[in-house]
């Protein structure tokens, strides 16, 4: 298991798409990191891009993004529901594997000074990274917006940045650079446009005022859905589970003679947190296996990260398909992207290695991960019913990864040259869809 981190930085800006697009082909180049997903919204005005991989790597990543946002974004004229100081208004760090969070704060330092040396972004330091005990909770840094910190940045000591001179960056504005635990947005949509409504329940429900604890929420008018939303970030879903957040939003909304019509994950969500809240109906809108962290890992890194209870030695069994399914993965590509909501892109491996050659090094990868399916149901079937639903995650996992190399062997296809190589696709293609269906064939090859 290499070393991993993730970091979801938040770029104001979720209207114009092409300037998402540049932030994350900014990102997208840099070995040992990946781009796991891009979310935007048009009322917030916000894009979450979720970033992944060896520290260094991720740390350059989110480096070079702010860059490109410090180009791309004014926020002289940006304007947006959700609340921001900046270009690139937060960069959270949040150590996944083998990294602690002393690494994680040691980068986060390295990043803010880099922000400054190379664009002039001052920063502000949050969480764990904080230097001063005010500022661990985020609100506190972000206090008035942009529009409030520019002019008490010059005159209040207390609101200088942790880095950099005493003023903003004049179209850009400040960074706030932090260290986390996991931590999930989500967003609940009521039947009213009436953002009082919203607020009042934001209020209620957010432990500054007394409610459930790790719940940070604020209330919205969604413009674009004629609707209001309570806007929550939940930062600690192991001790207040989803369901526990929706079932008071739901409540307090009933109070009120509204409804609950919806509720949305932004980014990525932990397996856990899933798993906590089954059975409990989330009236989550457009959500499937793609939205789960370490599904995404595993279709875009390659890298299974096997859930903290299983068996030693089941993992030992596993360890040598992981690794033959990381390198077939990260072999042919150092960085990628899909919106599985979107059409494939055209795949840029194709250009650099030619289509045949990189069709095949996507087939090879998606037999790698097909087997770790094959070979996961048959351990399942030897372990206690208790960790049923642990070889489950790991099994949808494999099947993420399996699908999406095979997605992008096979949109290559009409870009073939060589006839075998075409065989090859269309056969391998029908292999590997038995395989996850468990009605495996022989193919010959």
């Amino acid at each position: 298991m290499p070393r991993l981190i993730e970091c979801v930085p938040n770029f104001s800006e979720g209207r114009d798409l092409a300037k998402v697009d540049a932030l994350v082909a900014a990102m997208s180049g840099v070995a040992r990191a990946w781009v796991l997903d891009r979310t935007s919204d048009a009322d917030h005005n916000r894009t979450v891009i979720t970033l992944a991989g060896e520290p260094e790597a991720v740390a350059e990543a989110a480096i070079r993004g702010a860059g490109r946002a410090a180009e791309l974004i004014d926020m002289t004229r940006q304007t947006g529901v959700h609340p921001r100081i900046g270009a690139t208004d937060v960069i959270p760090f949040v150590p996944l594997a083998d990294v602690s969070v002393e690494e994680c704060i040691a980068l986060a330092r390295h990043v803010g000074q880099e922000l400054w040396d190379r664009y002039r972004i001052p920063v502000h330091f949050y969480e764990a990274a904080a230097t001063r005990p005010e500022r661990v909770n985020l609100e506190n840094v972000r206090k008035g917006q942009l529009e409030v910190l520019r002019e008490e940045v010059v005159r209040n000591p207390d609101r200088s940045p942790d880095i950099g001179e005493p003023r903003l960056h004049p179209t850009a504005g400040a960074t706030a650079v932090g260290v986390r635990k996991l931590l999930i947005a989500y967003n609940i949509y009521l039947n009213t446009s009436d953002v009082s409504v919203a607020r009042e329940i934001a209020r209620v429900i957010r432990s500054s005022s007394g409610g459930l604890p790790h719940v940070k929420a604020i209330g919205v008018e969604m413009k674009t859905r004629g609707r209001a939303q309570v806007s929550i970030n939940l930062t600690d879903f192991q001790q207040t589970p989803l369901h526990v957040v929706f079932e008071m939003v739901k409540s307090e909304a009933e109070r009120r003679n509204c409804a609950v019509v919806g509720s949305e994950i932004i980014g990525l969500v932990p397996r856990r947190a899933i798993e906590l809240s089954r059975g409990y109906d989330l009236q989550l809108e457009n959500f499937f296996p793609e939205r789960v962290l370490e599904n995404r890992l595993a279709s875009v890194a390659g890298i299974l990260l096997p859930p903290p209870d299983l068996p030693s030695e089941s993992v030992a069994a596993l360890q040598p398909l992981v690794d033959k399914l990381r390198e077939a993965i990260q072999g042919p590509s150092r960085s990628s992207l899909r919106d599985p909501n979107e059409a494939l892109p055209v795949n840029e491996i194709a250009f650099e290695r030619g289509p045949d050659e990189a069709a095949d090094s996507h087939l090879g990868a998606a037999f790698a991960a097909a087997e770790i399916y094959e070979r996961l149901i048959q351990l399942e079937a030897t372990d206690a019913p208790s960790m049923l639903l642990d070889w489950l995650a790991l099994r949808q996992a494999a099947m993420a990864a399996a699908r999406a190399a095979l997605d992008s062997a096979v949109v290559l296809l009409p870009s073939l040259q060589d006839a075998g190589t075409v065989e090859r696709i269309k056969v391998g293609k029908a292999e590997i869809e038995a395989k996850l269906s468990g009605k495996p064939v022989t193919s010959g090859r």
